[in-house]
């Protein structure tokens, strides 16, 4: 090499340490992350006379190489631009932690194109603490563009951007650590002042999506069997979604939330097969998922999800905050719901109250009835009023005797109610029980133009329970159904078999298509067992809820004025114990 080249060559070289040092002073003035990636784009620009160039991280939750920034490149080359380590020349540069020039990308079998213009690429990698973090790529949009001194170069510039991204970062997280921590503690104040259970669920969903800026937040919940996902709330979602199917636990992305009792995150749920409805999430522009359980101690209740609107790739300190808000959230939903128990059974206990008060007092009026009734019946018969075949005081004499006893079977109905009778029970089966009823009501259905269906169960078990009042049960709802349905109408029957996380059970529905009741009525049942009869008599229904209660029973109703009424009651198998006898 003759002096001249040597002191052109000496004049590159201190024109790139100039440079170099130039970058240094530049990137180390930011501790935005984002500001200090541009600024080192510019710089490996100007070094090494390229077209573009761009910075690829490593995602430590997916694994996968993002681009960070990038600058000359069209938005539409890197707008969802996500490599897997060791896939294309990035990849490969990751992986193997070396860089690569390449002056005709085309030739190299790993390239992997994002805009069709480049020709040539060099990278070299991020190396953060002896692992390597990302890659820094320039390209040309010409062959041979780059040479050993620009390999160089870069390297050098990647160890200077390594250290202020290290420090960048560092401080970006205890930035971000600060605000979620004060996020943390004022949404806590806020969802832990929630008193009713639905405004818990509600402020959980609000604040989730404020934390984490998602498009929608969801909170879906185990039933009672701990097989099926329920939606219970939701923040920013659209009807579809709100109308959404429950999910199985086994069948469904979430349930593998709720399995594993770990946190899952899905990239795209329009594209991937592991989301359960993809045309939703289109309709609805969810993009992006991040599902955490809701964890009381060591038991899952339900999973929390947030969404985004774009493709998004959750961090590990964005699900360490989802984690630490679901947490939070699982406490104050489990304090609304005990909260609500507290108030069912307040309820419970005084509607008991006035149960109770109200048996002491039908028992009172039944036995100031029955006195004066025993005297008229013993005078009725002590009369012995025999009149002549055609004499009309016969018919006088035969109405007589029916009211009173007419009023004798209402002064037993009402002794039913006040004696709290203990249930003699043996093993029963329903289906008789049922077709029984239909003879017992047949004639006065045929008068109120009643059309009677009944589908019953093949096989049903039996139930351990008192037959007779079983049967009072079912006449007692049969005829408050009727008496429902004034104009005529269909009273349809059924039984079934039922299997739950609480055991197995069998069904007796009553479905009538009768007034129906309003929601007013409807609250006067849940208290009182009210009857669904316009005239609201009630009695024969209270005496229902009794029977069904002493049974381990349940009395489910539901009714909408003028679509008429489903009562439906469940009781508990008998079981195997209970068949085999009295024991030593």
């Amino acid at each position: 090499m003759s002096d001249e080249e040597t002191l052109k060559a000496l004049k590159e070289e201190n024109k790139q340490i100039k440079l170099l040092y130039r970058v240094s002073n530049l990137i180390h003035q930011s501790l935005d992350p984002k500001t200090a990636l541009n600024v080192i784009l510019q710089q490996a620009i100007e070094l090494t006379h390229a077209h573009s160039a761009s910075v690829s991280l490593i995602n430590p939750t997916s694994g996968l190489l993002e681009l960070e920034a990038a600058v000359g490149l069209p938005n539409e080359a890197y707008a969802d631009f996500n490599l897997p380590i060791g896939r294309g020349i990035t990849g490969w540069v990751a992986k193997k932690g070396k860089s690569a020039l390449i002056n005709d990308v085309q030739e190299d079998v790993r390239y992997v194109s994002i805009w069709a213009e480049v020709q040539s690429e060099l990278a070299v990698p991020f190396d953060i603490n002896n692992q390597v973090r990302g890659v820094l790529n320039v390209d040309a949009t010409h062959k041979d563009a780059f040479n050993e001194n620009d390999r160089k170069m870069l390297s050098n510039l990647a160890v200077q951007a390594s250290k202020v991204i290290e420090n960048t970062w560092l401080y970006e997280q205890i930035r971000f650590k600060a605000q979620m921590f004060e996020s943390l503690t004022k949404i806590n104040e806020k969802i832990q002042n929630a008193y009713d259970l639905e405004e818990a669920l509600e402020a959980v969903t609000r604040e989730a999506c404020q934390l984490m800026s998602a498009r929608m937040c969801s909170v879906l919940m185990l039933d009672e069997t701990g097989d099926w996902l329920e939606l219970t709330a939701s923040h920013g979602a659209g009807q579809s979604y709100r109308a959404k199917p429950r999910l199985h636990v086994e069948e469904s992305f979430v349930g593998t939330v709720v399995r594993r009792c770990q946190p899952i995150q899905l990239r795209d749920t329009q594209g991937s097969h592991l989301y359960h409805n993809a045309e939703l999430a289109r309709e609805e522009g969810l993009v992006s998922m991040l599902s955490v359980p809701l964890m009381l101690e060591s038991d899952p209740m339900g999973v929390l999800n947030v969404y985004t609107g774009k493709t998004h790739s959750f961090s590990d300190e964005e699900i360490h905050i989802l984690k630490a808000f679901s947490n939070v959230s699982a406490t104050a939903i489990q304090r609304a719901r005990l909260n609500k128990d507290i108030r069912s059974m307040e309820e419970e206990l005084r509607q008991r109250e006035k149960l109770s008060a109200l048996g002491l007092l039908a028992a009172e009026v039944a036995h100031e009835i029955r006195n004066p009734l025993t005297v008229m019946k013993m005078v009725y018969h002590a009369l012995n009023l025999n009149f002549p075949d055609e004499d009309p005081r016969n018919e006088d004499v035969e109405l007589l005797g029916k009211k009173m006893d007419q009023l004798n079977a209402i002064v037993e109905r009402i002794l039913d109610f006040a004696r709290h009778n203990e249930p003699e029970t043996a093993p029963v089966n329903l289906n008789p029980l049922a077709r029984n009823l239909y003879l017992l009501t047949r004639h006065k259905m045929k008068q109120h133009h009643i059309d009677f269906q009944m589908e019953l169960a093949d096989q049903l078990p039996k139930i351990q329970a008192d037959p007779g009042q079983i049967e009072q049960v079912l006449l007692n709802i049969a005829l408050n159904s009727i008496d429902a349905m004034p104009n005529g109408g269909t009273l349809h029957l059924s039984t079934g078999h039922r299997k739950s996380g609480n055991g197995e059970h069998v069904v007796i529905a009553f479905r009538d298509t009768g007034l129906g009741m309003d929601e007013r009525k409807m609250k006067q049942f849940d208290g009182l067992l009210q009857s669904n009869k316009p005239k609201g008599a009630g009695l024969g229904l209270m005496v229902v809820n009794k029977i069904v209660e002493a049974h381990a029973g349940i009395v489910k109703l539901i009714s909408k004025p003028g679509q008429g009424t489903l009562i439906e009651i469940t009781l508990p198998l008998v079981q195997p114990s209970d068949t085999q006898g009295p024991k030593g």
